[in-house]
């Protein structure tokens, strides 16, 4: 009765909201990985084509953009063909825009495994934004089979030392899709009709990134009295789209360190405020889900 025992698991109370238990993220890595694999299985499980829809959907999307945008409005790509340049885009913006809307609807899509056993609840989030890269990595090579065809064929389009900051951009994706889905995810819980509002929201924040148009499209143009080319480099995924296609294609001009700093501060801000917020709700949330 005496002896000492060691206990394996100790369950305690947070002690701050801000509170991060990286251990503990790192000791259900195995669970992380489980969560990745069920993400990757299940999207494309009982579906004819399978992981061909990850090619299908960028090919759709960018010859439907080559009508409209590019034939019918006409708008330029700063020289550069209109396949290479709306797949840089879309292929980018995809990775952000999946990972956002699936980490916006974690405690919803989950609330039923949240309430039968405890494990990090960020760890459904993270994983999300991990098995995205399967299908952003399958789609950069369609993006480098179409970019290899049109350098043979004599395309414009050149890759500088700007190229070397990709790893760095996609991390810089990652963590705005995680910081905004886990906000997101934390109000609609107890506001449903958030999630409608923010579909309305992410369709119109396509619009505002520089995808379907360049970005020197929009210098000097005023609207209501702001400067467009100015409030078009305030959205935080601009500048890593620009960097990218900057240093891909060597298309427009490079957007600057400094606009590239204030995406990643805001990326860091977003994620303590995320993390925060998430943190306060997933003591209640069983509650109001």
């Amino acid at each position: 009765m005496n002896e000492t025992q060691a206990w394996t698991t100790i369950i305690k109370p947070k002690d701050s909201l801000w509170s991060i238990d990286l251990k503990e993220l790192w000791r259900y890595r195995d669970l992380n990985s489980l969560f990745v694999k069920r993400n990757i299985i299940t999207q494309y499980k009982q579906t004819i084509l399978g992981p061909l829809w990850f090619v299908i959907q960028p090919i759709l999307t960018v010859v439907m953009y080559m009508v409209v945008f590019g034939g019918i409005a006409g708008i330029a790509t700063d020289g550069i063909p209109q396949p290479l340049f709306y797949l840089a885009g879309t292929c980018l913006w995809h990775y952000f825009s999946d990972c956002l809307n699936r980490t916006s609807n974690t405690f919803v899509t989950n609330s039923g495994l949240f309430g039968k056993v405890y494990f990090p609840r960020l760890i459904v989030p993270i994983s999300n934004v991990i098995s995205n890269l399967l299908r952003f990595g399958i789609q950069l090579c369609l993006f480098a089979v179409v970019y290899i065809v049109y350098a043979i064929s004599g395309c414009t389009a050149h890759m500088n030392w700007y190229a070397l900051l990709f790893p760095v951009l996609v991390v810089m994706l990652a963590g705005l899709s995680l910081g905004f889905g886990v906000l997101i995810s934390s109000l609609t819980t107890k506001y449903r009709d958030l999630q409608i509002l923010f579909s309305f929201i992410l369709q119109l924040w396509m619009y505002a990134t520089p995808i379907v148009y360049p970005l020197s499209l929009v210098k000097g143009k005023m609207a209501a009295g702001f400067d467009l080319y100015f409030l078009m480099h305030l959205n935080p995924v601009t500048p890593v789209l620009e960097a990218f296609k900057y240093g891909v294609l060597g298309a427009g001009e490079f957007i600057g360190w400094g606009w590239l700093a204030y995406s990643f501060l805001f990326m860091i801000v977003l994620l303590l405020l995320g993390i925060l917020v998430f943190n306060k709700t997933q003591k209640s949330f069983m509650d109001t889900v």
